[in-house]
């Protein structure tokens, strides 16, 4: 399938798929979100890491208010409905990252906006150019924020700093981001492929049931009891410990070589 509003490349075994609409700056409609999910899909088949990120001078501006109408209305004449747009297109590609069956990596370039925000944050590592930043600029329109804001915030940087980006709508620079621990790292901007492209080489080449799992089991972490992880982690254990990358694991340990996994 082609795409119009993202680009999709399979490098080996890594998926990079980038907004690309430069004349919005990458902003999210409707029907990116719909190219977005299909392109997911489409990764998961065929790739072990997936790298998202933007083409051009921001990573993604928000959604594209030019093309929200059609989707929030219903019948004629009905109460206009901006949630609808979020059950159809945007919480199903937020759940489509979190439930990926490899690792993702998100690479930040320029503006990180809205849904933007929502979609960078959703990486299992992320990594920024110095120039990028977030911005939860829902305030300046009337909205509240959406794609996962509230709770990714709330987990990653906490209540009072949460409140600060939602209530204030400010840009929060990518140096300032990694302060507070919203992203792992920050490079100089014409690294920024390259920085995600060393990660995201390692993570193809590692044991891919051991990786899934692990990536599952701290994603749960976050909304469960110490008891559920305890018992997710051991059958989790258990579907690693029977994969042949595990037995080629112990054996290269053994033999004091690094192992060559297959993601089987």
């Amino acid at each position: 399938m082609s795409y119009e509003l993202i680009s999709y490349e399979l490098k080996g075994n890594i998926a990079v798929i980038a907004f690309n609409d430069p004349k919005t700056m990458n902003a999210c409609g409707v029907d990116t979100a719909q190219e977005m999910l299909h392109a997911l899909e489409k990764a998961a088949d065929e790739a072990r890491c997936t790298v998202i990120t933007g083409n051009g001078r921001g990573f993604c501006s928000g959604a594209n208010l030019g093309k929200v109408s059609g989707p929030s209305l219903s019948h004629p004449g009905s109460k206009p409905d901006a949630g609808r747009p979020l059950d159809t297109h945007y919480n199903p590609m937020i759940v489509a990252i979190r439930e990926h069956p490899h690792p993702v990596i998100t690479a930040i370039n320029g503006a990180a906006a809205g849904v933007g925000c929502s979609i960078g944050l959703m990486g299992d590592l992320i990594v920024a150019g110095k120039s990028a930043y977030f911005m939860q600029a829902f305030r300046r329109i009337g909205l509240v924020p959406d794609g996962g804001s509230t709770w990714l915030l709330a987990r990653n940087v906490g209540r009072v700093r949460a409140m600060e980006m939602a209530l204030l709508g400010e840009k929060l620079p990518a140096d300032k981001a990694l302060e507070w621990g919203m992203i792992n790292k920050v490079v100089e901007d014409d690294q920024l492929m390259a920085a995600a492209m060393e990660w995201a080489e390692t993570l193809s080449t590692g044991p891919t049931v051991a990786l899934a799992g692990m990536r599952k089991l701290i994603w749960d972490a976050t909304e469960t009891g110490m008891g559920d992880a305890l018992h997710a982690e051991r059958m989790a254990q258990r579907t690693a410990g029977r994969t042949a990358d595990f037995a080629e694991g112990v054996k290269a340990f053994l033999e004091k070589r690094p192992a060559e996994f297959h993601g089987k």
